[in-house]
C-alpha cells in the first residue's frame, strides 16, 4: 500500500520532477518528430513504432500519495494535536508519528491564502489581493489567477499523479461562478482531474451548492436521510481513489481537501453539538488562559511574554 505523504513532501518532492522534465515527458510532442525512434515505411507491415515520445511521464518510483487537508476559520488552539479540547484523534495520531509546524502564515482571507498554498506565489501575484468577490481593476487585485501561475496540480499532472479537488473552492473570478461561465479557472482548468465540492466562499451544509467536474448539481439525497455536505464529501473522496485504483493502480494521487463545515454558516449535526455541550462555557477568556499553557508545554508556543 502506497504511504500518503505529510505536506512537507510535496515541496521535498517538486523540485526534481521539475528540472527533470523533458519537453516530450510534458505533453505528447505535435512535431517535427525528433524523438521518435522508430520506422516509418509505405508498408504498416514494415514499418515499427515508438511509443517513447508519446507516453505520460510516470511519476518517479515509490512517489508518495499527498493528502492536504485545509480548514477555514480555525485556530490551531482548538485542536487536540496542539492542545485544544475539540478531540481530533486521527491528527493526534499523524502528530504523534510525524511532524508538527507551529510556524503558519496567512494572507488573512481565503482566497488569496488559497492561491499562494496552490501556486507557491505571492497572493498578489496571483491577482488575489482580495476575496474573489472583492476584485477590482488594479494590478494583482483582479481577483484571477493568471496561467503563468501554475498550481501545483499542473506539476504533479505533468509527471505523473492523479489530481482530486474536493470540497471549498473560492478561486473562481464572481462572474464565471455560473453555468455559463467560463471553465478557465474552474478547478479541472486548474491541473485537477476531478472535481466535487462549492465554488463560492460558503454553502449550506445541509443543502450544498454543488458542483461535480464542470457541472452544477443537485445533492445525492438529503438531510432527512441523514445527509451533511462533510459526510458527503468524505464519500466522494473515497470514491475518487477507488475509480481512480480501479483503471490506474500504479498512479499516485495528490488530493487537495476542503471541508466547508468549520466556515459560515456553521451547521453542525446534532450528535456534535451534543458531544461538546458544555465544552466552551467558560468563555473565551478563560479558555485561552487553559489552552495556551498547555500549548507552551508542548513546545508549540514560546514561553514568556
Amino acid at each position: 500500500m502506497r504511504p500518503i505523504a505529510l505536506i512537507a513532501a510535496v515541496s521535498l518532492g517538486l523540485a526534481p520532477m521539475i528540472s527533470t522534465a523533458t519537453g516530450a515527458e510534458q505533453g505528447q510532442p505535435v512535431g517535427p518528430f525528433t524523438d521518435f525512434k522508430g520506422k516509418i515505411e509505405l508498408d504498416i507491415r514494415d514499418s515499427v513504432a515508438d511509443w517513447e515520445p508519446f507516453t505520460p511521464k510516470k511519476a518517479p518510483e515509490g512517489a508518495p500519495n499527498i493528502l492536504f487537508v485545509l480548514y477555514d476559520d480555525t485556530g490551531l488552539a482548538a485542536w487536540s494535536p496542539y492542545g485544544g479540547r475539540i478531540n481530533m484523534p486521527t491528527l493526534d495520531r499523524l502528530a504523534a508519528n510525524g511532524l508538527t509546524y507551529t510556524q503558519w502564515h496567512t494572507v488573512a482571507l481565503c482566497s488569496p491564502t488559497r492561491s499562494t498554498l496552490l501556486t507557491g506565489r505571492n497572493h498578489t501575484l496571483n491577482g488575489m489581493a482580495a476575496i474573489t468577490e472583492g476584485a477590482n481593476g488594479f494590478p494583482g487585485w483582479s481577483g484571477r489567477i493568471p496561467p503563468q501561475a501554475a498550481t501545483i496540480a499542473d506539476i504533479l499532472r505533468d509527471n505523473g499523479y492523479s489530481t482530486f479537488w474536493l470540497g471549498k473552492n473560492h478561486n473562481v473570478p464572481e462572474q464565471d461562478v455560473a453555468s455559463g461561465g467560463s471553465r478557465e479557472t474552474w478547478p479541472l482548468g486548474m491541473g485537477f482531474d476531478r472535481f466535487y465540492g462549492f465554488l463560492g466562499g460558503e454553502t449550506n451544509q445541509w443543502y450544498p451548492d454543488l458542483v461535480e467536474d464542470n457541472s452544477f448539481i443537485e445533492p445525492p439525497y438529503g438531510p432527512e436521510d441523514g445527509y451533511h455536505f462533510s459526510k458527503d464529501l468524505a464519500d466522494q473522496a473515497i470514491r475518487m481513489i477507488r475509480d481512480q485504483k480501479a483503471t490506474n493502480p500504479s498512479k499516485p494521487w495528490f488530493m487537495w481537501y476542503n471541508p466547508g463545515a468549520n466556515h459560515a454558516p456553521h451547521q453542525a449535526p446534532q450528535d456534535y453539538i451534543a458531544k461538546y455541550k458544555g465544552k466552551f462555557d467558560d468563555g473565551y477568556e478563560a479558555y485561552r488562559t487553559w489552552v495556551l499553557q498547555r500549548m507552551i508545554d508542548r513546545g508549540i508556543m514560546p514561553k514568556g511574554p
